[in-house]
């Protein structure tokens, strides 16, 4: 039987598939055709990867956006059996604006690991590197939690750099950091990108907050896990929220008042993060599209191993079982 560890290198080829599929149309102002694309070439290089999978989650369905159906049963059926948390675009709006920061991502892990909460408003997350492991508690303010990591980390406030999504949500939140000093690098989108390069040696970026979607979290947890690092997400609590949005978390299973760990949202100890550069950002470059095919940059990482691989993967179209069917004649 072949195992989630024999295949983890090849899942990347399913992100490479959704980079290339929204590359074409960067730039283009249309959300709906970069996420319908990528969501078609995923699915055709799924349906030939040996596993018996389940998308459990897809981001898209809240904005009725293109996306795999809940449930979708995906593979040829003749390997190990998984669960995928997938999300083909992070970055629909950058990618369709042609900005930074865009990406297409995956979890995976054998049946019933992961915990994805309902992409039904937004989640408070932080995640930074292993130094910060046990150190950390979102009933600590801003303030507290920056000086605990960069205390961690050995780092001076001047020199300690945040990440976190340009939003109106932020600005109070924006406000405190810049009145401590920090570095602050603000992303159009995509804070999967953002939890990862937050826990990677050396990258220049120490420490992701703000307030993203659901089923992100549970896929940037996955690699922050992969990585050693700590990822805490909580129900975020704004007045402009539907009033019955609470109930409907209860109702789906949420608490509403509990902190989740890396180790709740991605449980056990095997699991495998995926991911490809859709454009450039901080932690992929994107698609480079060449005459017959593309360059494209991606990154892997997998439990229980710890092993990060980076590649770079040259695609020729005319010729390939998958690339070609998608090709204009």
């Amino acid at each position: 039987m072949v195992t989630l560890r024999a295949i983890a290198p090849s899942l990347t080829r399913i992100t490479i598939a959704g980079a290339v599929g929204a590359a074409f149309h960067i730039g283009q102002g249309n959300c709906d055709l970069i996420d319908d694309q990528a969501v078609e070439f995923s699915r055709a290089i799924l349906q030939q990867t040996d596993i018996e999978g389940e998308v459990i989650c897809c981001e898209g369905p809240k904005d009725n956006a293109p996306s795999f159906a809940y449930r979708e049963k995906v593979g040829t059926g003749r390997g190990p059996k998984v669960e995928f948390v997938i999300d083909p675009v992070d970055g629909t709006t950058a990618a369709s604006k042609g900005r930074k920061d865009a990406i297409s991502a995956l979890a995976c892990a054998p049946a019933g690991c992961f915990q994805v909460l309902p992409d039904d408003g937004y989640y408070f997350k932080i995640a930074t590197d292993h130094h910060s492991v046990g150190k950390l508690s979102l009933d600590m303010t801003i303030e507290e939690i920056v000086r605990t990591v960069a205390q961690a980390k050995g780092l001076p406030i001047a020199n300690f750099t945040v990440i976190m999504l340009e939003r109106d949500r932020h600005q109070e939140i924006l406000a405190q950091l810049r009145k401590l000093g920090v570095r602050i690098i603000l992303i159009p989108d995509g804070d999967i990108a953002g939890a990862v390069v937050s826990c990677i040696p050396n990258s220049g970026v120490d420490l992701l907050i703000g307030a993203g979607a659901g089923p992100e979290a549970t896929i940037a947890a996955t690699a922050v896990k992969c990585l050693g690092g700590t990822m805490l997400v909580k129900v975020w609590k704004d007045k402009k929220d539907d009033p019955n949005r609470l109930d409907r978390l209860t109702k789906a299973g949420v608490d509403v008042n509990k902190t989740y760990s890396q180790d709740e949202l991605a449980k056990g100890k095997e699991l495998v993060f995926a991911a490809s550069g859709v454009t450039k950002g901080e932690l992929l470059n994107g698609v480079t599209l060449l005459p017959d095919g593309a360059i494209v940059r991606s990154i892997c990482m997998r439990l229980p191993s710890g092993t990060v691989e980076k590649s770079e993967t040259t695609l020729r179209f005319k010729g390939h079982p998958v690339y070609k069917q998608f090709m204009p004649p």
